[in-house]
């Protein structure tokens, strides 16, 4: 199965067997599933494998069994720690029953994605992990012809590839649109990223703020991935573009929200009393600015965990009892509103 050069010879299966006293067949019995020795069998052939330095052959390995034990994962973003705590948690469970990774970032558009499928499936792995449930229709095309486990993370759909563990992002909106109302915020505005999540929050908000009677939300799209500085630019440009003049900011991440906090603080403007502003993430600092950055929360290791363990039971040839999985919010109310 595997053979690895040792003082310029190659370590074989056969080599092991013979100093642990048992056959080739007994060594890559013991490899593929230890189960199906002896411990004491089991020990002898770890000991043989450490003092020859022998190393398994992934790939003949998977040829034989049919089983690559490798993961497709893509994220947008790998700096993004919103999706790096999810992936985490997800990965955790995964090297846990001996799964590896392909980690791809992909950006925000869904076009780029293609490419990054298809390396993918060139490497064949045993299942792929997607962030977000919008792909173009060559890549669901693509993996359901694969015919491989697929798991959709973030978003919720009700036509899922396979499965999807997530939350729905225009409830997330509506949700902080009825804090607004319940707080007697008189005047609301927007600032947001221009990823298609962000906007069906922000979509959620704008509708739900509508039917509450509430004058639409001012807006300042800023046609980026969020970040601290774009904050402070958002609120100038609310401030300069618009009739703002106070009220609820809602803002698309943390990392927007602090910078409408820090931007209006050099203004010379009151958090809450003259805007107020919320987040989204509840990304560790949230908590630790000043004033604190009410937001919305999300249980990223509980969604990873399910997300793994949902998979799991895919790549065990199992059912799962449910294919869409809502592992839902909460608003966490801090100073900033």
């Amino acid at each position: 199965m595997a053979e690895e050069r040792r003082g310029g010879r190659r370590v074989t299966m056969a080599a092991v067997g013979r100093l642990a006293g048992v056959t080739q067949g007994t060594v890559s019995r013991a490899l593929s599933d230890p189960s199906r020795v002896s411990p004491a069998t089991m020990a002898r052939i770890q000991d043989a494998i450490r003092i020859t330095g022998f190393v398994p052959n992934a790939a003949a390995g998977a040829l034989a069994s049919r089983r690559s034990m490798l993961i497709g994962a893509l994220v947008p973003s790998i700096t993004n720690v919103m999706y790096t705590t999810m992936f985490r948690a997800f990965s955790e469970r995964m090297q846990e029953k001996g799964y590896q990774f392909l980690l791809t970032e992909t950006g925000l558009d869904p076009v780029g994605e293609e490419s990054k499928i298809a390396l993918h499936m060139s490497r064949q792995p045993d299942a792929i992990m997607l962030t977000g449930i919008h792909h173009t229709p060559t890549v669901r095309r693509t993996l359901l012809a694969a015919e491989l486990p697929v798991v959709e993370l973030w978003d919720i759909t009700d036509t899922p590839i396979d499965i999807c563990v997530g939350f729905s992002h225009p409830k997330t909106g509506r949700a902080v649109a009825d804090f607004v109302a319940d707080q007697g915020y008189r005047q609301t505005a927007m600032i947001h990223a221009g990823d298609a999540r962000a906007l069906r929050r922000m979509a959620g908000f704008a509708e739900r703020i509508a039917e509450l009677g509430g004058p639409p939300p001012f807006e300042i799209n800023l046609h980026q991935p969020a970040s601290f500085p774009l904050g402070r630019e958002g609120l100038s440009r609310l401030l300069a573009e618009t009739g703002f003049d106070g009220g609820l900011i809602q803002c698309s991440s943390d990392l927007l929200a602090h910078g409408v906090i820090v931007e209006a603080q050099a203004r010379g403007l009151n958090v809450p009393q003259d805007i107020a502003v919320t987040g989204f993430g509840d990304q560790d600092f949230a908590a630790a600015v000043e004033p604190g950055i009410t937001t919305i929360r999300i249980d990223y290791d509980g969604l990873g965990q399910c997300a793994a363990d949902t998979l799991l039971m895919r790549l065990r040839g199992e059912t799962p009892e449910r294919l869409v999985h809502d592992v839902g919010f909460e608003i966490v109310r801090r100073g900033s509103a």
